[in-house]
């Protein structure tokens, strides 16, 4: 099924309308190091193959450990990362190669099957155009047997844009688990597939457009108005439809496989990265913060909520501090202990010995600063992506997840790093 198409200008002018009419955003001021400039431990998972692109967690053997899907953009193939547990976490990690997936952007965790396995469905962009399933082996002795895993094609997403990113979301309350996904190019956009019964039939998945998009980097569901229906927040990186917005979903019903109303939130003059929501100022709302570029600067745009439905915001501005690279992602949560959320960051372009992971703290109003910088990374490693913290180690304090994917040409892989504060 071809995508469906969608007037721009009308939401374009709309757009520069708002932007226009908008209070500037609140500028938090960025200090430079302070003291605290020894890396952290870096420790590598793996890193054999090429272009590592991103993380997504699941406890797939009930462990009680988060095992990794990456696919691997330029080695053109998806694993999973079964995690050794606490002794071994700092080695490498084992792993299964579940298809070959050329210009693999995105790899997901998914039991779409409902056989009590987990699946990986792999988004691919450049020349490839395509979804993919892999189905874990039947017998369960045999999931990390290569050969076992079976690849097919999702039909319907054949050649419609570049695949970005995929989210399974059990959307319309019928059969097995749907999937939500975006991309980029000029057909690109926002939509889900509706699942059959049963799941195993990729032929009849049914794709659903909801909203044209530019450059999909992130996609969430979040109930932004508190309705109890699940909406779906995204960064949308370029073109008209740009910067952090939401899209309402309508409820079951024929309305949900039609185009859904989109609001925009924020920090559309910038071209957004990845984002995170993040009670920053610990007011009970849940706020969005998205590493952000424009004009040759880069900075974390905090989107502070105001209300219950998601209709007021205000933009605040915090710098990315010197000697760092151009926004990639942001996180939030508590890496030194002291009851603040505190701010990770990483970067692209972090060459010519600037870092491309370092963490900010705020011992006063995350609304006013200022933001003191610390090291992670140091100067190894220059593009990073996608940013997870979580105690790897189960020593008490949260640990850095991420990617690398140009140091000395191959990169650094998937890798952790460890906090050093307990």
């Amino acid at each position: 099924m071809t995508s469906q198409r969608y007037p721009l200008s009308i939401l374009g002018l709309f757009m520069l309308f708002l932007l226009m009419s908008g209070s500037a955003p609140s500028q938090i001021t960025s200090p430079p190091p302070d003291g605290d400039n020894h890396p952290w431990p870096c420790h590598i998972i793996d890193n054999s193959s090429r272009g590592a692109d991103g993380v997504r967690l699941a406890d797939i053997n009930k462990d009680g450990h988060p095992d990794i899907a990456t696919g691997w953009e330029e080695g053109g193939l998806t694993r999973i990362y079964l995690n050794p547990g606490i002794e071994k976490v700092k080695n490498n990690w084992p792993f299964v190669t579940v298809g070959s997936t050329p210009a693999v952007e995105d790899a997901v965790l998914v039991d779409l099957d409902q056989d009590d396995r987990f699946d990986v469905v792999s988004s691919c962009e450049g020349k490839t155009e395509t979804l993919f399933v892999h189905w874990a082996p039947t017998s369960p002795g045999d999931y990390t047997k290569p050969n076992l895993w079976t690849r097919q094609a999702l039909p319907a997403s054949k050649g419609i844009m570049k695949w970005m990113y995929c989210v399974p979301f059990q959307m319309d309350g019928r059969y097995g688990l749907d999937l939500l996904a975006g991309g980029k190019g000029d057909d690109a956009a926002i939509g889900w597939f509706e699942a059959p019964s049963p799941p195993r039939y990729l032929e009849e998945f049914t794709w659903h457009p909801l909203s044209p998009a530019g450059w999909i980097m992130s996609l969430k569901i979040v109930d932004m108005d508190e309705d109890g229906h699940p909406d779906i927040l995204t960064s949308d990186r370029k073109g008209p439809l740009r910067g952090c917005r939401w899209l309402k979903n309508p409820g079951p019903g024929p309305a949900q496989k039609k185009p859904w109303s989109n609001a925009f939130i924020g920090a559309c003059d910038r071209e957004v990265m990845f984002l995170t929501l993040a009670d920053l100022d610990r007011d009970g709302l849940q706020d969005i913060l998205v590493a952000a570029n424009a004009a040759n600067r880069s900075v974390v745009v905090f989107l502070h909520r105001l209300d219950t439905q998601a209709a007021k915001w205000k933009e605040y501005i915090i710098p990315y501090p010197p000697n760092t690279g151009t926004a990639k992602a942001v996180a939030g949560g508590d890496i030194n202990l002291d009851g603040r959320l505190d701010l990770v960051i990483s970067c692209e372009h972090a060459d010519a010995g600037k870092s491309g992971v370092v963490w900010l703290s705020c011992t006063k109003s995350p609304l006013l600063g200022p933001w003191h910088r610390h090291e992670i990374s140091g100067p190894r490693g220059i593009k990073y992506d996608r940013l997870e913290l979580l105690d790897l180690d189960r020593d008490g304090d949260l640990d850095v997840l991420t990617c690398e994917e140009r140091e000395n040409r191959r990169g650094l892989g998937i890798i952790w790093y460890e906090n050093p504060t307990q």
